[in-house]
């Protein structure tokens, strides 16, 4: 893999809670572009792993390089203004705020306007304002809900909610997009739909790492796959390698290699 097409190099993470290893030596790595899968069953730390890419979570051990900068010790905050940033199975988006209101928000983090100038309402505030706006505006056609800006989050339907989880998160200048289970509750047509909107961000310069249990959508779209088990990794590979890696069809899926493949 040429080390300069490499966005995310992860390097035997570990994460302990007291007496329990929750992550253990977990190392991946994500090139720019690439839709990447990481799978396994509940339990296996998924979420433990992207909370450690996202500040929450400091790690034990090993090492988090983004675009070949070491960040397992920033904050939140910074690592979202280096250019990651995620959306959460469960969907949290404002309810009571307008579509471009929500993804003003993510928008808001790289703003460079003091406070003052907020207060007084400056010439270099009212500007930037514009900027954002517009930018914000430019990403909502690009996922396919400008004629829904001035519609309310919560009366979207369950599918444009998540993109616009996305489009928030896109909207933070993001260069890596991190989807934490974003078929989750969603029908055959809604996941279908997710899939060719992941195929579109893809398509746009996009690098996205996704945790994901829908196995059709994460054979479907994803370029390379890790799978980890109780906190260890256990398999990477190509799609079409973890469908017939069996220690994956064991461990993950009861034995059935059809539950990988369909």
């Amino acid at each position: 893999m040429d080390r300069e097409d490499l966005l995310l190099e992860v390097e035997e993470i570990t994460k302990r809670f007291g007496g329990i290893v929750a992550v253990e030596n977990v190392s991946f790595r994500v090139k720019r572009g690439e839709v990447v899968s990481i799978i396994g069953p509940n339990g296996a730390g998924k979420t433990t792993v992207f909370n450690m890419l996202t500040g929450v979570y400091k790690t034990d051990h090993g090492r988090i390089l983004f675009e070949g900068k070491e960040i397992q010790r920033r904050e939140p905050g910074e690592i979202v203004k280096r250019g990651i940033s995620r959306t959460f199975q469960n969907i949290r988006l404002f309810p009571d705020m307008r579509v471009i209101e929500n993804v003003l928000v993510g928008a808001h983090i790289k703003t460079g306007y003091s406070f003052l100038s907020s207060i007084f309402r400056s010439r270099a505030f009212r500007e930037e304002e514009d900027a954002i706006t517009l930018r914000a505006l430019k990403i909502l056609k690009e996922v396919g809900l400008y004629e829904r800006r001035d519609d309310y989050a919560s009366n979207l339907p369950y599918g444009d909610q998540r993109k616009l989880e996305i489009a928030r998160a896109i909207a933070t200048g993001a260069k890596l997009i991190l989807l934490d289970e974003p078929a989750a509750g969603m029908n055959p047509q809604e996941s279908s739909e997710l899939m060719e909107f992941i195929r579109l961000l893809k398509g746009r310069g996009y690098t996205v790492l996704m945790i994901e249990h829908d196995m059709s959508v994460v054979m479907k779209i994803s370029d390379r796959i890790y799978v980890i088990d109780h906190g260890k990794p256990i398999a990477e590979g190509l799609p079409e390698e973890i469908a017939r890696n069996q220690r994956v069809i064991n461990v993950y899926l009861g034995g059935s290699q059809n539950a990988v493949e369909n």
